[in-house]
C-alpha cells in the first residue's frame, strides 16, 4: 500500500471520529451532561476510533470502558453507545469477532446496571443489543468482502502472469520453428554456393588463370552469409546474452578489430532487460564498425550513473556526417530496445569524423 493511501485512510479516520465524537458531545450537552467529566470521557471514547485500523482491539477496549464510565456517570443514555457500535464493528471487521460481542455485551450489562435494571433502561439496551448485532454481522461481511477481493485480485495476477508465461512461451516456440526453417532453407543452399565458389577458385588457381573478382567476391560474400545465418540462428534460438560487453570487445579484437573498453562508475548488478539490450547496442554497432568503418579504432565506454547506464561506441572510420546512413534492421531493433525500455538512443556520423552510437538506458529496479 502507497504512503499516500496510508496518509488519505489515517485522514478520514480522524475526521469519522471527530464527527462522531462531536454528535455525542452535542447530544450530552443537550442533556445536562456539560461536565468536563463527561466530555473528557466522551471524547476519550470517540477519538480513539481513529486508530481502529491499527490497534482494533485497544480501540475497543477504550472506547468501551470510556464511555461505559460515563454511562456509570451521568446515567444511561443510548446516544453513548455509538462510537461503542463503531468500535464493535472494526473489531468484527479485523477477525476479532469473539472479542467485539464480549465487548458489546459487557457494554449492556454495565448499561442495565447503570439504570437500576428499569423498564426503559431495559428497551433501550433491547435496542442496543440489535445495534451491536448488527455492528458484528456487518464487520464479518466486510471481512469476507475484502477477502473475496483480495483474492479475486490475487487471481487475476495469477491469470496476467500464466498470460505473459504462455505468450513468452509461444513466442520462444516461433523463435525456434523460424532457426528450423531458416537452416533448412537456406543453409543448404548457401553452403553449396560457397563450396561450388571455393571450387571454382581452386580449380582457376590450379590451372595458372587469373580468378575472376566476381568469383572471389561470391565466395566471400558467401562465408559472409554464413556467419550472419549462424548468428541469426543462435539469436533466435536464446533470446538471452550470451556473455558481457567486455567478452564482445575481446571477440571484436581476436577478429582484427582495435576496440577499446572503458567503465566509469560504479558497475554493479544491473536488472535483465537493461543487461540484454547493453549486450545488444554494443553488439551491434561492433559489428557495423567491422563492416563499414574500414581500418578505424573504436571506443566503446560504459557509465554507471545514477538510475542509469550510459553507453557510448564510437569508431573513427569513414562515415561522413553530411551523408548520413539509412537506418537498418540493426540500428532499428537498437532504438526499439532502448525505447521499450524509456531511454534514448542517438546513432549519427560524428562531425569529426566516425559513427558514433550513444544510448541512455534507465535502471529502474533490478531483477
Amino acid at each position: 500500500m502507497s504512503g499516500s493511501r496510508i496518509t488519505r485512510e489515517r485522514l478520514v479516520d480522524a475526521a469519522v471520529a471527530v464527527v462522531v465524537g462531536a454528535i455525542v458531545v452535542l447530544v450530552a450537552l443537550g442533556n445536562g451532561r456539560d461536565g468536563p467529566v463527561d466530555l473528557a470521557l466522551i471524547a476519550i471514547g470517540s477519538l480513539a476510533l481513529a486508530a481502529h485500523r491499527t490497534a482494533p482491539r485497544v480501540v475497543l477496549a477504550v472506547t468501551t470502558v470510556g464511555l461505559l464510565a460515563e454511562v456509570g456517570v451521568a446515567g444511561p443514555s443510548t446516544i453513548m453507545a455509538l462510537p461503542v457500535v463503531g468500535a464493535v464493528h472494526t473489531a468484527g471487521r479485523s477477525g476479532h469477532r469473539g472479542t467485539a460481542a464480549a465487548a458489546a455485551a459487557v457494554f449492556l450489562g454495565g448499561y442495565v446496571a447503570a439504570g437500576s435494571a428499569s423498564a426503559e433502561v431495559a428497551r433501550e439496551a433491547l435496542l442496543l443489543a440489535g445495534w451491536f448485532l448488527c455492528a458484528v454481522v456487518t464487520g464479518l461481511a466486510d471481512s469476507n468482502w475484502q477477502a473475496y477481493l483480495r483474492q479475486t485480485e490475487q487471481r487475476a495476477l495469477e491469470a496476467e502472469r500464466t498470460r505473459e508465461e504462455a505468450a513468452l512461451r509461444r513466442a520462444g516456440e516461433e523463435r525456434l520453428r523460424i532457426a528450423r526453417e531458416l537452416h533448412d532453407s537456406l543453409t543448404h543452399s548457401i553452403s553449396i554456393v560457397k563450396l561450388q565458389a571455393g571450387v571454382a577458385v581452386h580449380l582457376a588457381r590450379k590451372r595458372g588463370d587469373e580468378v575472376p573478382p566476381a568469383l572471389l567476391a561470391i565466395q566471400e560474400a558467401s562465408g559472409e552469409a554464413m556467419r550472419e545465418l549462424r548468428a541469426t540462428l543462435e539469436v533466435l534460438r536464446t533470446d538471452e546474452p550470451t556473455g558481457t560487453p567486455a567478452l564482445l570487445v575481446e571477440r571484436a579484437r581476436a577478429a582484427g578489430l582495435a576496440v577499446e573498453l572503458t567503465v566509469t562508475g560504479e558497475e554493479r548488478p544491473l536488472p535483465a532487460t537493461v543487461e540484454r539490450a547493453a549486450y545488444r547496442i554494443v553488439q551491434e554497432a561492433l559489428t557495423n564498425a567491422a563492416r563499414h568503418a574500414g581500418p578505424a579504432k573504436v571506443v566503446v565506454q560504459l557509465t554507471y550513473a545514477e538510475g542509469e547506464l550510459l553507453i557510448s561506441v564510437e569508431d573513427d572510420g569513414t562515415a561522413d556526417p553530411s551523408s548520413p546512413p539509412t537506418p537498418g534492421i540493426g540500428l532499428t531493433g537498437m532504438r526499439e530496445r532502448v525505447t521499450a525500455l524509456g531511454g534514448t538512443l542517438d546513432a549519427a556520423p560524428r562531425a569529426e569524423g566516425g559513427f558514433a552510437v550513444r544510448a541512455r538506458l534507465p535502471l529502474g529496479e533490478a531483477g
